[in-house]
């Protein structure tokens, strides 16, 4: 059977040949209906970046006339907050703190529990039982919040007085707990996925050494997915720093600052659900205080999430 021979024009570029392909897939691509997918696609990924720009706005306008008339030396400098009574203080310190040790709280708790978790349903839960495990773990996300309080409130606070003498109905620490184990969910899951994704072969190459099962989960998997798993990580803690509800139920209102998990306090996102209960009028310096926390949470969860990538771009792995 004959074939062609090749024209000059592929003799001397071999690529030729390639170009109908290359037009007809151009062609595919600038195709009216092509063209509409990619900007519903694009329309939609501008309404994420939009919204997140309009937040930022608003806290940002919205907190202006407040600090036109509370100092920023006073704002980061007085460690009381009280701006409901008649001796009006602005130290958002007191807030601060209260979220802090909640957040530190709940990172002590679901860290090292999730990336448990993740290790076990990744390397060594059996292939029936990670089918089962993995979504009922998930059933925690699916949890609401408010019902995390009442638990929080009406079973792990009477657990703790009866090891804590003295512990109060509420504390930072019973909150803390129970914040924990509503992230507990987001760091195995993430931390899981981190893991599926190591190749299979740096693990046979482990066993190869003569790595036991333990030593090849330790210095290779999860060195592997160091990544996804710090992600994870800082993911779970802003979303401990944005809780609202459990806080608002069963760590109290009351603004200290103290580190002291046994004490009553507030967070920054219990104080606006405090505020914005509806007795308060619009365009008074108390009003106005809900935007200034509002953008310090802001900024605090930004931070975060910028940190977030930083850490997973510097160890990101390539296989």
């Amino acid at each position: 059977m004959s074939t062609s021979a090749p024209t000059p024009t592929e003799e001397r570029d071999p690529k030729a040949a390639e170009r109908p392909a290359e037009d007809l897939r151009q062609q595919v691509y600038d195709s009216p209906k092509e063209k509409l997918i990619k900007y519903a696609l694009g329309a939609c990924a501008l309404v994420s970046v939009l919204t997140t720009l309009g937040i930022a706005a608003v806290l940002v306008i919205e907190s202006i006339p407040f600090f036109q008339t509370v100092a920023l030396t006073e704002f980061f400098g007085d460690t009381q907050w009280t701006p409901q009574f008649s001796e009006k203080h602005f130290g958002i310190w007191a807030l601060l703190a209260g979220t802090l040790l909640v957040t530190v709280i709940s990172a002590i708790v679901a860290l090292p529990v999730g990336l448990a978790s993740a290790i076990f349903i990744s390397e060594y839960a059996p292939r029936w039982l990670r089918k089962t495990l993995k979504p009922s773990l998930e059933l925690l996300a699916g949890v609401p919040t408010v019902v995390y309080g009442y638990f929080a409130l009406t079973f792990v606070t009477p657990l703790l007085q009866a090891f804590i003498p003295g512990l109060g109905v509420y504390n930072a620490l019973s909150a803390g707990i129970v914040v924990g184990i509503m992230i507990i969910p987001m760091v195995a899951s993430l931390s899981e996925d981190a893991l599926q994704a190591v190749p299979d072969s740096l693990t046979k190459a482990a066993y190869a050494l003569g790595a036991t099962k333990y030593e090849a989960v330790v210095r290779v998997n999860v060195p592997a997915a160091f990544s996804g798993i710090m992600a994870s990580f800082i993911l779970a803690v802003s979303r401990a720093i944005g809780e609202t509800m459990i806080v608002t139920l069963a760590a109290g209102a009351t603004p200290k600052a103290t580190l002291d998990p046994t004490q009553s306090i507030q967070t920054m996102t219990a104080f606006i659900v405090q505020v914005s209960k509806g007795d308060t009028p619009q365009g008074t310096i108390v009003y106005q205080s809900i935007f200034a926390v509002g953008l310090v949470l802001f900024l605090i969860t930004l931070a975060l999430n910028i940190f977030a990538n930083r850490v997973t771009l510097h160890y990101q792995e390539e296989y």
